[in-house]
């Protein structure tokens, strides 16, 4: 146990809504576990309640929240209302000082919330008068500035449909994306900054362009050299065209609950990504219900998640503006000149839901200097993490060096959901190594082979009642053929989400890897993140990544341990007896290492997940250009090892 509740919990957002449940409804929950039961089986009543307590609309009949589909899949959510995320959004957020845009590329940024709402009438206006209308795609190869955060709300307004990238991105990796789905705006920067390095994208853009003959225009935002040239027929921000008046529209387009609102992308790792659509009526109540229930947001915070436009945790990082809360953007490099940046950032910028991912919380426990020492932190009262599993000796690192008093909210989720299925409250004590519970309205269950639930067991990740924020659907899938092989094809009508996890008889949860990189030797399965535990733990180990090829006549198969080591140190026999015996003892005999390899690098995607699935199809004979668009990778040459090791093993060596 790493932390509990205060005795008294009635001020927040959770026990505020328990009691006008009593009050409205004459609903009392004697537990958290009894309140999730009845949110993940009278689904009518608990979105309902969501609906009519956030003030998105009026009271609604129970028939009129959803209509069911074909089990999970297939569900119609509020389907004779009308909503606008946009407007939803800036009608809550705070009207002093909405957002801080923090940069490593220009100084820093303060927009009000009257500043914001302004912005982003004048950018819907030229939108407009660009040729914009409701459906349309707007793309953005933009980092976390701003400027992005006024698009995406100027076209969820007028009900185009935003899409974006950051420029961290290649041009492969962006194309793979924007071609799907056929944009017909383009707004890029000119550059940024990498550490002290200026890296222009003039000539991305323009290779961009080329290959998108959606685009009737594209706008520059001048944002590493204020006073460089512009190519012909571009738009600058500063300067958009306005709307033609004859055809003006003022205010928010009442549009259906599942209208498009964005398209995020699976990560490219295992083949070309996924455009998910989301619709603007299941982010706006999932991202309330979160945001106040669960990370209990609220007016003055300051609201920081680390995250690039590339990864679902910038949606979720702007929707904190629901809350009335401020949110920190920061684009940059969250280890340079140490790892001690973002605490730097918390404490000048007086940061209370602090949220990043669980590599940058490990490599700062693992760092050699700790990145907290003589910062003042005591103003974060909540901290966030996900990106991968938390580990329990990162709450440890966390209670010690950042707060004893602020819960660790791990959560999990994803891209998928545009939300989170399992993280925690400011009711529950969190104990170390898991995640405190289920999400409200996320009947989130462990499934062993058979498709049974269990507890207390490791099972394959599944979702068995309909949620808002599923998506609505991928974009170009006319038929559904491709959503539906992504998470039903496992377990008929039930949403399987790739993950592998066990839950405890107290409710919390244990994610412990992807299910399909799970490793199970001799019936004994492990998640991928109790090997790195383990192995990550050992001085002169500063990545792993482990592989299991399968024997399809039912033997061990063979297990493959890859280690990037901490300097020039080799791989010496006493190394690689270390780690076999930690291994052996900490872990299972039957999972120690066939082989334990050193590699250059151990290849990540840009948002830091480990890439074992194309790792393992690389192994089995696959190319690497087809496994993983190497745009989207920290380092692009972070695969090739793996590709002579493949050789190798063809070989028999």
């Amino acid at each position: 146990m790493v932390w509990r509740p205060p005795a008294d919990t009635s001020g927040t957002h959770i026990e505020k809504w328990r009691a006008w449940l009593w009050d409205t409804r004459g609903l009392s929950f004697g537990s958290y576990e009894e309140l999730w039961s009845w949110s993940v089986t009278d689904l009518a009543a608990f979105w309902g309640s969501i609906w009519e307590y956030f003030g998105v609309g009026g009271a609604v009949a129970a028939s009129d929240v959803l209509s069911a589909g074909r089990g999970v899949e297939g569900t119609s959510w509020f389907p004779g209302e009308r909503v606008n995320y946009a407007e939803a959004l800036l009608d809550r957020a705070p009207d002093g000082v909405a957002v801080v845009g923090l940069s490593a590329t220009r100084e820093r940024i303060e927009v009000t919330g009257a500043q914001l709402r302004d912005q982003v009438r004048r950018v819907a206006g030229a939108l407009r008068g660009l040729g914009v209308v409701r459906g349309d795609r707007v793309a953005a190869y933009l980092p976390n500035i701003p400027e992005a955060l006024v698009l995406m709300l100027a076209s969820a307004s007028i009900g185009a449909v935003y899409t974006s990238c950051p420029p961290e991105f290649g041009t492969r990796a962006v194309l793979d994306r924007f071609q799907q789905v056929t944009p017909k705006i383009l707004v890029a920067v000119d550059g940024y900054r990498h550490k002290d390095k200026a890296i222009p994208r003039a000539a991305q853009v323009a290779e961009i362009r080329r290959a998108l003959p959606s685009l009737v225009a594209t706008v520059l935002v001048p944002y590493l050299d204020a006073d460089g040239p512009v190519p012909e027929g571009v738009h600058t921000w500063s300067d958009l065209p306005g709307p033609d008046p004859a055809t003006a529209e003022p205010g928010f387009a009442a549009l259906p609950f599942a209208h498009p609102l964005y398209i995020l992308y699976s990560s490219g790792s295992t083949g070309l990504p996924k455009p998910i659509v989301h619709g603007h009526g299941g982010v706006l109540l999932e991202h309330l219900k979160l945001h106040h229930l669960h990370h209990d947001l609220r007016v003055g915070d300051r609201f920081f998640w680390y995250s690039t436009t590339g990864w679902v945790m910038w949606n979720y990082l702007v929707s904190g503006l629901l809350a009335g809360a401020t949110i920190v953007q920061f684009d940059g490099d969250p280890a340079h000149p140490s790892l001690a940046r973002l605490w730097e950032l918390a404490e000048r910028e007086r940061v209370t839901v602090f949220g990043s991912s669980a590599p940058y919380y490990l490599a700062c426990r693992t760092a050699a200097d700790d990145p907290t020492a003589g910062l003042d932190l005591t103003r974060i009262r909540q901290i966030g993490s996900t990106g991968a599993p938390l580990p329990a000796e990162a709450y440890y690192w966390l209670r010690d060096y950042v707060s004893d008093t602020s819960p660790v909210i791990s959560a999990s989720g994803g891209t998928d959901v545009a939300t989170a299925l399992a993280a925690g409250t400011m009711i529950h004590p969190v104990v170390a190594g898991e995640i405190t519970c289920r999400c409200l309205g996320v009947r989130m269950e462990s499934y062993d082979s058979s498709g049974s639930p269990q507890v207390d067991a490791d099972g394959e990740l599944v979702v068995t009642a309909p949620m808002p924020s599923m998506p609505v659907r991928f974009w170009g899938d006319t038929d559904g053929h491709r959503y539906h092989e992504a998470y039903f094809e496992r377990f008929d009508g039930v949403w399987a989400q790739g993950d592998f996890v066990r839950i405890t008889g107290r409710g919390s949860c244990v994610i412990s890897g992807r299910a399909d990189a799970t490793l199970n030797r001799g019936g004994v399965r492990l998640g991928t993140s109790d090997f790195y535990t383990v192995v990550e733990e050992i001085e002169r180990v500063a990545d792993s990544l482990v592989v299991h090829l399968e024997d399809p006549a039912g033997g061990p198969g063979q297990l493959f341990l890859f280690v990037e080591l901490a300097g020039d140190q080799p791989l010496d026999h006493e190394l690689e007896d270390q780690i076999r015996t930690r291994l052996r003892s900490d872990l299972s005999p039957r999972h120690v290492p066939d082989a334990v390899i050193a590699v250059p690098e151990v290849p990540r995607t840009l948002t830091g997940k480990k890439l074992e699935v194309p790792v393992k199809r690389i192994l089995l004979g696959r190319p690497k250009s087809a496994v993983a668009s190497l745009d989207a990778l920290q380092s692009r040459t972070s695969l090739d090892s793996f590709e002579l090791i493949a050789r190798s093993l063809a070989t028999g060596h």
